[in-house]
């Protein structure tokens, strides 16, 4: 039985190098793996459908389970993961000391439905009684201007949005104190470029997130793995030859990690 051609994008994680480098094969699939930032794969996927397979948003694909003929099929596999308090930022003219203070902010994301916000906005909810309805949400770009949401979203009237202007971004905006906050999965350059205008809302973010795992247990998923359904309706085994591939990678990456006699990587402690 001849093997299956089937791309895949996702970006250079050390748990799918394997799967880039050719050293782990999906069984009966002949993997073209393209590396690529996750921007790009999530809008060429989401909006023109080029990958057989892709890293994707988690949000955005649970997005497009509400459409009437849903594009993707998503496995079990989950790329990224990451605690988004660190992700929390304030302007220093916004008066915002503490979670609850983000009430009735006008608070920037770069895309509502993108993964990062939404963790967010659970975690500020169930840990600090912040309601999601309660800022309002300034979207577009973060360093360039012209972002958009990726797929058309339909939220109740609570949800107050707005696009910001077409040669605005949110970077700038929150260091000049046009926003009071910004939820967002990337650091503003203004963050470092113009010190002290903009901070995090938890400093000391790596105990803070340590502390909500030890309570919840919870690493929050940022990305899945979708095949385009019309590909898997009609191989439906890829699905799990993936998964495998993809777990095999993985098993890998922790061997090397596990290496004594050097370190494979540049932290001392890992």
């Amino acid at each position: 039985m001849p093997r299956l051609q089937l791309s895949l994008a996702c970006w250079d994680y050390d748990r799918t190098r394997a799967l880039a480098d050719g050293s782990v094969r999906p069984e009966g699939i002949d993997l073209v793996y393209q590396n690529l930032l996750v921007e790009e794969t999530f809008f060429r996927m989401l909006r023109n459908r080029e990958f057989d397979a892709a890293e994707m948003s988690l949000s955005s694909y649970c997005v497009s389970l509400m459409r009437e003929e849903p594009a993707f099929v998503a496995i079990p596999v989950f790329p990224s993961r990451f605690f988004r308090h660190s992700c929390i930022f304030v302007s220093a003219k916004s008066g915002i000391r503490e979670p609850k203070d983000l009430a009735g902010k006008k608070t920037g994301v770069p895309e509502y439905q993108m993964t990062a916000p939404v963790w967010i906005r659970g975690i500020l909810q169930d840990e600090y009684g912040v309601d999601p309805a309660s800022p309002e949400y300034w979207t577009g770009g973060e360093e360039e201007p012209g972002r958009d949401e990726k797929l058309e979203l339909e939220l109740p009237a609570k949800f107050r949005l707005r696009s910001i202007g077409p040669k605005q971004t949110l970077a700038q905006m929150i260091a000049d104190g046009e926003l009071d906050a910004m939820h967002t999965a990337r650091t503003p350059s203004t963050f470092a470029a113009r010190p002290g205008t903009v901070r995090r809302l938890f400093e000391d973010y790596v105990e803070v997130e340590k502390a909500y795992y030890r309570k919840t247990k919870i690493f929050p998923i940022m990305h899945t793995v979708v095949i385009r359904r019309e590909l898997y309706e009609k191989n439906r085994w890829i699905a799990l030859s993936l998964y495998k591939a993809f777990v095999q990678a993985q098993r890998r990456t922790y061997e090397t990690l596990d290496t004594t006699m050097a370190l494979t990587t540049m932290l001392p402690w890992q």
